[in-house]
């Protein structure tokens, strides 16, 4: 794969991993989801999404007053779905690159590519709650409100709880990653997949925000920390492979 791909930077000791930049990438997943929030306040006069645990005549009320202010956090969250789905892409190909030959990589583009998804059902569910008409329909609107707390609730922080522990394991046994922050991933991807149990009981949906915005820090810090480059004495972090006759003087 191109992405796996190395190259010189020019000293013949060290190659640069071609991929893009996992700082950027983060940032801009970041702001896009934090403007979906701010976006929602300022065209709302500082009202939020509604939780669908909410009466449905307040929720009913919302939509259909703030249909526009709907539409562009959708419109934001929509967006963000993309920088999340490279971020995990190129993670992945990072750590593989640095030489990770567990499971760890893969496990982490799993869980991002799930979570990307979700963030897109999410945002694509707001936009059809935005439409007209479809607020003063109380079934299908119960049916959508759910659906897209779903999605961009447990449905979105589950999996992107396997991206953390998947960069976070892989990244720090082997170095690559400073130890703190392997720890911190741990403690996130655990609070992402205890809150799950938002799905039981109402008591666990604050477990959702703490995992999500937590994993956004957590992810600029990571592209500010994961190495982008590797000497060639180190290309796998797991040395040579074992021969069972080394050592033995050959004929």
């Amino acid at each position: 794969m191109a992405a796996l791909e190395s190259e010189s930077n020019g000293r013949g000791d060290e190659q640069r991993h071609r991929g893009p930049s996992l700082l950027a990438v983060a940032i801009v997943y970041a702001v896009l989801f934090v403007a979906s929030l701010i976006a929602m306040a300022a065209l709302t006069g500082g009202e939020h999404f509604p939780s669908p645990f909410e009466p449905p005549a307040s929720t009913s009320g919302f939509f259909s007053d703030h249909a526009a202010a709907v539409q562009v956090s959708a419109f934001l969250q929509f967006g963000a779905a993309m920088p999340l789905a490279i971020f995990s892409a190129a993670a992945a190909s990072r750590l593989q690159f640095l030489g990770v030959r567990a499971a760890g990589p893969s496990i982490a583009l799993v869980g991002g590519t799930l979570a990307s998804a979700m963030t897109l059902l999410s945002g694509l569910v707001q936009w059809v709650l935005s439409q007209a008409g479809i607020a003063t329909s109380d079934g299908a609107l119960r049916a959508l409100h759910l659906l897209a707390f779903a999605s961009g609730g447990p449905g979105f922080v589950v999996p992107f709880g396997i991206l953390v522990a998947g960069i976070a394991v892989s990244g720090g046994l082997p170095g690559h990653l400073p130890r703190w922050v392997m720890w911190f991933g741990l403690v996130i991807a655990a609070i992402a997949e205890l809150s799950s149990l938002s799905i039981l009981t109402p008591a666990a949906a604050y477990l959702l925000p703490a995992a999500r915005f937590l994993g956004l820090i957590w992810l600029i810090v990571v592209g500010a920390t994961l190495p982008s480059t590797r000497g060639s004495r180190t290309a796998a972090t797991a040395g040579p492979a074992f021969h069972p006759l080394a050592g033995v003087p050959q004929p």
